[in-house]
């Protein structure tokens, strides 16, 4: 048996709908799911409303959806190896994805890193549209210090999907890299995470 990965994305479905329905069959209904919402992360991502749209589903199988998806992403946010290597954006993107990436508010985070670019801590420093009474710098090198990080990397979300910087963004960017030098730490870079894209600041040349 291979468990959920030896199933089909409206199995999958199909299994979710059942546990809210127990003697119904759903197999038409899954199905149905995945082709207006384009497959099982859409269906995951549909809100509640948008799922009892579809005929068949009601709010007992729509909120059994919402939370296997809120379990899955709480389950991806707890799980940390005991060294986890961000020494290139693209490995800082892939573990904030599932994180960040699908949250619907901005998350700005500091990652204090160790000086092999393990990660020590993750340090949540603010929610909500990104501005500098937001994103104070003693927020953010106080954990910094705390948690003796030889490097840092600050990263935060688009819920837009764009991941291209907006000037606020590169504004803190250039204020932080300046108290960052003052405190002799190294920030890294600045990474901005969407569902299915990311942006260096430091490969777009706004953080020297």
């Amino acid at each position: 048996m291979g468990g959920l990965n030896s199933f089909l994305d409206y199995e999958i479905v199909e299994l979710l709908l059942t546990l809210g329905t127990p003697r119904k069959d759903c197999k038409a209904i899954a199905k149905e799911a995945i082709k207006k919402f384009g497959g099982l992360r859409g269906v995951l991502d549909a809100s509640l409303a948008e799922l009892q749209e579809i005929d068949g589903i009601g709010l007992n199988n729509a909120f059994g959806i919402k939370l296997f998806q809120a379990v899955a992403e709480r389950h991806a946010k707890e799980q940390i190896s005991e060294k986890i290597s961000l020494d290139n954006p693209k490995a800082v993107f892939d573990y904030l994805q599932k994180s960040i990436g699908l949250e619907d508010k901005e998350h700005f985070l500091m990652l204090s890193l160790d000086g092999h670019s393990n990660l020590i801590k993750v340090n949540e420093i603010s929610i909500g549209t990104l501005n500098a009474s937001l994103v104070h710098p003693r927020e953010v090198f106080k954990p910094a210090i705390r948690d003796l990080a030889a490097h840092i990397i600050i990263a935060h979300n688009h819920p837009s999907g764009n991941p291209e910087p907006s000037p606020e963004d590169v504004a803190i960017t250039g204020r932080l890299a300046e108290v960052a030098r003052i405190f002799d730490i190294d920030l890294v870079d600045h990474i901005i995470v969407t569902r299915d894209k990311f942006l260096s600041m430091k490969e777009k040349g706004l953080l020297s």
